[in-house]
C-alpha cells in the first residue's frame, strides 16, 4: 500500500510540473497575443494554426541554441544557479493538491513564504558569478527589490491568516463561502496584487530589466538553456501568483471551471499592467513598499486581530 501512495504522488508530480510547464508555454503566448494587439499589431500568427505552436518552436529554439558562458565566470555556481530557481519555482507548486496527490500542507503559506525567499538567493548568484559588472548590479537591484516587497506580502498575507487562524491553504475555501475576501479587504488586495508584480519582476517593477545603463539585468551572461530556465521559472512564479491571488481573495481552491476563469482572468491582468504603465524611477522603488502598503498592511492588520478578539 504504501508503495502504491508513493508511486501516485511521483505520479501526481509529473502531471503537476507537466501542466505548469505547459501553462507557462502559452501563457508567454497570451502574453505576447494581447502585448501585440495593445499595440495594434498581430501577434505571432504564423506557425501552426494562428500561432497556437510558437512556443514549442521558441523551446526547440532556445534550448538547440550554442550555450556560452564567459571565461572568468565561476563556473559551477553560474550553470546551477537558473536550474536551482526553476526546481524552487515549481516546487512552490506542491502546495495545490491534486486529488491523487494527497499532499496537504498544514503549514502551506509558511513553505511558499521560504521558497519565495529562496529565490532571491539564486537571482544573486547569477548576477554574482557571472563576474560581470553589468550583471552584478542587475542582481543586486533584482534582490534589494524582491527583499522589500516580501516584507509587505508577508504582513498582507498576515491579515487573511488573522481572519482564518490557519496556515493551511485549503481553508480559504471554505472561509470564503458566503463572501470573497476580495470585498473584505479591498485596498489590502489591491496592495497584494502591487507586490505581487513586484516580487516576479514585472512591469512596472522591472527594474532587473534595467534603465539605460543596464542590459536585461543579471541575466545579460545567460544563453540557451540557462536564460530558458531563468525565463520559465519568472513566469512559473507568474502562473502561481496569479493562483494564490484567486486563493486568497476570489474564493479559494477547488477543481472547478470557474476557479480557472478567475486564474486566467488574473494571469491576463499581469500582462495587461505590462502593455499599460511605464516603468516606476528606480529610487521610487522603496518608498511604495515602506512609505504606503506597510501602514496599510500594519492598520488592517491590528483591525482584524482586534475583530477577532471582539467576536471571540
Amino acid at each position: 500500500m504504501m508503495l502504491k501512495d508513493v508511486m501516485m504522488m511521483i505520479l501526481g508530480m509529473l502531471i503537476l510540473i507537466l501542466g505548469v510547464l505547459i501553462g507557462v508555454a502559452f501563457l508567454t503566448l497570451l502574453e505576447r497575443k494581447v502585448l501585440g494587439y495593445i499595440q495594434i499589431r498581430k501577434g505571432p500568427n504564423k506557425v501552426g494554426y494562428m500561432g497556437i505552436l510558437q512556443p514549442f518552436s521558441d523551446a526547440i529554439k532556445l534550448f538547440t541554441k550554442e550555450q556560452v558562458f564567459p571565461m572568468y565566470s565561476n563556473y559551477i555556481s553560474y550553470y546551477f544557479s537558473p536550474i536551482i530557481s526553476f526546481i524552487l519555482s515549481l516546487m512552490v507548486w506542491m502546495l495545490i493538491p491534486y486529488y491523487f496527490n494527497m499532499i496537504s500542507f498544514n503549514l502551506g503559506i509558511l513553505f511558499f513564504l521560504c521558497c519565495t525567499s529562496m529565490g532571491v538567493y539564486t537571482v544573486m548568484v547569477a548576477g554574482w558569478s557571472s563576474n560581470s559588472n553589468y550583471s552584478l548590479l542587475g542582481g543586486l537591484r533584482a534582490v534589494a527589490q524582491t527583499i522589500s516587497y516580501e516584507v509587505s506580502l508577508a504582513l498582507i498575507m498576515l491579515s487573511s491568516i488573522m481572519l482564518i487562524m490557519d496556515f493551511n491553504m485549503m481553508k480559504f475555501f471554505i472561509y470564503q463561502d458566503l463572501i470573497w475576501f476580495f470585498f473584505l479587504m479591498l485596498p489590502l488586495s489591491m496592495c497584494w496584487f502591487s507586490s505581487s508584480l513586484a516580487e516576479t519582476n514585472r512591469t512596472p517593477f522591472d527594474f532587473a530589466e534595467g534603465e539605460s545603463e543596464l542590459v536585461s539585468g543579471f541575466n545579460i551572461e545567460y544563453s540557451s538553456g540557462g536564460f530558458t530556465l531563468i525565463f520559465l521559472s519568472e513566469y512559473s512564479s507568474i502562473l502561481f501568483m496569479s493562483m494564490l491571488f484567486v486563493l486568497l481573495y476570489l474564493g479559494g481552491y477547488n477543481m472547478s471551471l470557474f476557479f480557472y476563469l478567475k486564474l486566467i482572468f488574473i494571469s491576463f491582468l499581469f500582462i495587461w499592467v505590462r502593455g499599460t504603465l511605464p516603468r516606476y524611477r528606480y529610487d521610487k522603488l522603496m518608498y511604495l513598499s515602506w512609505k504606503s502598503y506597510l501602514p496599510i498592511s500594519l492598520n488592517y492588520l491590528l483591525f482584524f486581530v482586534g475583530l477577532k478578539m471582539f467576536l471571540s
